[in-house]
């Protein structure tokens, strides 16, 4: 059996050639560059990542990923490629296959998604050192303060409005001001740690312990063709070293 070497940090970048709001999304041009490109980019400028690898099931993905630097040990099946593939099942695929095809086992991996190509090269590093700092967490995933509170959120229940969370030992969350509700926050996808323990032993895509990484910055995410223009102004200014503005994250007054 495969042992994980310590301090290996492998980046893996999905990248499926289905896409039906943007065809060949990951393949898109976005300020002169394929929209994967970037990704690759970042993680093989990171000095704490050891090994960058593309999990495609598409040839043309493949070649590009290659052209980038990245690798492309395997082809993904296409029932890891679906619409409705869950991370889990394409970062078990990569990992048992290159543990038991390549002899390699990594002790976390990096996840950078190409569809948010605009990230801090610092938040990147802090990330894996937050990681590798913390031995006993299972994971890392960035987060943003919440715009908006789940506790004056509803479910529908027998055609009633039933709240949707509690806090304890106050009535009426739903009614209260939003600075007295506890501060939560949203999962982004901006970067994502987690150790392959946590997959290939626990059977779990985060594991039980998770560290965060607080994002402030703008969170830019390629889901339709309306957020191209935006983005590719903000992957213009980040290719000048330009970035974003962190938001104001206090809570706002509610009425």
């Amino acid at each position: 059996m495969s042992t994980a070497r310590p301090n290996e940090v492998l980046a893996l970048i999905p990248a499926r050639g289905g896409s039906k709001a943007i065809p060949r999304k990951n393949l898109l041009e976005i300020a002169g560059k394929p929209l994967l490109a970037y990704s690759i980019e970042q993680a093989l400028e990171c000095d704490l990542v050891t090994r960058t690898i593309v999990s495609t099931d598409d040839e043309e993905i493949a070649d590009v990923a290659r052209q980038f630097g990245a690798e492309v040990p395997f082809i993904r099946p296409s029932e890891f490629a679906g619409d409705l593939s869950p991370d889990f099942d394409v970062f078990l695929h990569a990992l048992q296959w290159l543990r038991d095809q390549n002899q390699y086992l990594c002790e976390m991996v990096l996840h950078l998604r190409p569809t948010g190509p605009v990230r801090r090269p610092s938040l990147i590093k802090k990330a894996i050192q937050m990681m590798l700092d913390q031995p006993e967490a299972d994971a890392l995933r960035s987060v943003s303060p919440a715009m908006q509170t789940p506790y004056k959120m509803w479910e529908l229940e027998d055609g009633l409005l039933k709240q949707l969370l509690d806090v304890e030992e106050m009535a009426e969350p739903y009614c209260q001001p939003r600075q007295v509700l506890p501060q939560v926050y949203w999962q982004n996808g901006y970067i994502d740690i987690v150790r392959s323990r946590a997959i290939l032993e626990q059977g779990l895509m985060c594991g039980r312990r998770i560290i965060p990484l607080i994002v402030n910055d703008p969170v830019h995410e390629l889901d339709y063709v309306d957020d191209v223009p935006a983005l590719e102004e903000a992957v213009q200014k980040m290719q000048q070293g330009e970035f974003p503005q962190q938001q104001d994250t206090k809570p706002r007054h509610s009425v």
